[in-house]
């Protein structure tokens, strides 16, 4: 099979590229991909090469990509989608500045080389579309702003003491967010809200919802602009999920809604709560699978510090319409606007495995007419075990090693992810987790040390 070339329908789209290439003096292109863990990579290339870029023609190792290729069977390509082209709006000076693409991986031969995380979420996405369905995915996505030391290092002392929706001057990130504002702007987001969140040092902004893959590829830019524009100000952003003991950690809320024919799928107006069968399906798909997936939603030995009572992060199996102590709510909104949130999944996650998998759930329970449990609107955190008993609420994993476990006793992990990324997921995080679990740590120095 010979390599993709741009097709006639983006044209159009190309001499767009071009044009602005010339008019901002575009020097320089960064080509961009994710590895198995969604850890931003990129290749520069001049401007000059903008056709071989288009072609699919530029070449990198894949073996010395986390997940990728075997030594043997190294040279991998970057086609980049013509969507993703952005101008950097930090690099831009007089007479210069230098611009992305994201990027898929193909093969030699120019197939879609199947360890590449975007590949997976293409493949999904084509699986919803045989069903008729196209996929809408608005995520939230949380992050805290440390304090740098002289050499750009994170130190742990938080940014500022604020909380929840204050403003200046206690709100000390403003300033930031509003530079990160500017720039996602200039790269084509579209900024819904931006605002202090719940724990010291923790922010949040709002981008609108887009197609699955557009959704992973927002997200992936944002992690990437919130870094960078944070160390403009002497500051480190991490989207760990749970840096700080005893205040909130932070989440990647996941909106996901499935349209028809150009209508919500989700929407009933004749049902009480609105819904359609089909998102009380997708709702047993989620409750149903979200053992097997948390894996890939919570993909860190941290993730599991967050997910427990008190904080606000759902540790509990089960739906509400409105109770945010559910794994699952449905957002007030209605029509268009119809939506399942997932509250469990987390920023360190892989945008585009996460994405993928969460669909996929969903749509089994489509496929297979599962019936959705009946909602609980009590507050879960301050429930009796025997009362979540009595409602058959179960738990998610209660640390990596139990999610890797479960991961690989589910089908929805190796259906979704393929055998590849499927194979390579599983042994990094046993890995992760067994280096976790053997590792002597301060806290059991500190209370075993002296004592025994």
């Amino acid at each position: 099979m010979s390599k993709t070339f741009v097709s006639s329908t983006q044209t159009g789209l190309l001499e767009q590229i071009k044009e602005t290439i010339q008019q901002k003096n575009v020097e320089l292109l960064h080509l961009q991909f994710v590895d198995i863990e969604g850890i931003l990579k990129h290749v520069t290339v001049t401007a000059e090469q903008l056709d071989d870029v288009v072609e699919g023609k530029i070449m990198f190792d894949g073996s010395s990509i986390k997940g990728f290729s075997p030594i043997n069977r190294s040279d991998l390509y970057l086609l980049p989608d013509l969507n993703t082209f952005a101008v950097l709006p930090w690099t831009v000076e007089e007479g210069y500045a230098e611009a992305r693409f994201l990027c898929s991986v193909t093969n030699p031969d120019g197939t879609l080389f199947e360890g590449d995380p975007r590949n997976v979420l293409k493949k999904t996405i084509e699986r919803a579309a045989e069903k008729g369905y196209t996929i809408s995915v608005g995520p939230e996505l949380e992050f805290f702003l440390f304090k740098a030391d002289e050499n750009g290092n994170p130190t742990l002392e938080l940014h500022d003491g604020g909380g929840y929706f204050e403003p200046s001057p206690k709100d000390l990130g403003e300033r930031v967010r509003l530079e990160i504002y500017r720039a996602l702007k200039a790269m084509g987001f579209t900024i819904e809200a931006s605002h202090h969140e719940v724990a010291e040092g923790q922010h949040e902004i709002n981008f609108k919802y887009a197609d699955a893959l557009g959704a992973a590829d927002n997200a992936t830019t944002y992690k990437w602009v919130v870094k960078t524009i944070a160390s403009k100000f002497g500051l480190h952003a991490t989207f760990m999920p749970k840096p700080v003991f005893g205040i909130n950690g932070s989440g990647m809320h996941v909106n996901i809604s499935l349209f028809k024919d150009g209508e919500n799928a989700f929407f009933d107006p004749n049902d009480a709560n609105q819904l359609s069968e089909t998102a009380y399906q997708f709702i047993a798909g989620l409750l149903k699978n979200v053992k097997h997936f948390a894996a890939v939603t919570n993909p860190l030995v941290n993730s599991y510090k967050r997910l427990v009572p008190g904080y606000e992060a759902p540790c509990y199996i089960a739906w509400s319409a409105s109770n945010r102590s559910a794994l699952i709510r449905i957002p007030a909104k209605r029509g268009v606007a119809t939506r399942v949130e997932l509250r469990c999944p987390d920023p360190s996650a892989n945008p585009y495995l996460a994405y993928a998998i969460i669909a996929d759930a969903g749509l089994d329970g489509v496929e297979k007419g599962l019936t959705a449990p009946a909602p609980v609107d009590e507050d879960i955190f301050h429930m009796s075990e025997e009362r979540r008993a009595e409602l058959g609420i179960d738990n998610l994993p209660e640390n990596l090693g139990a999610a890797v476990a479960a991961f690989e006793e589910g089908e929805i992990g190796r259906t979704t992810l393929g055998e590849h990324v499927f194979n390579e997921y599983v042994a990094l995080k046993k890995e992760e987790w067994n280096s976790y679990r053997t590792a002597v740590h301060a806290w059991e120095v500190e209370r075993y040390q002296g004592k025994f």
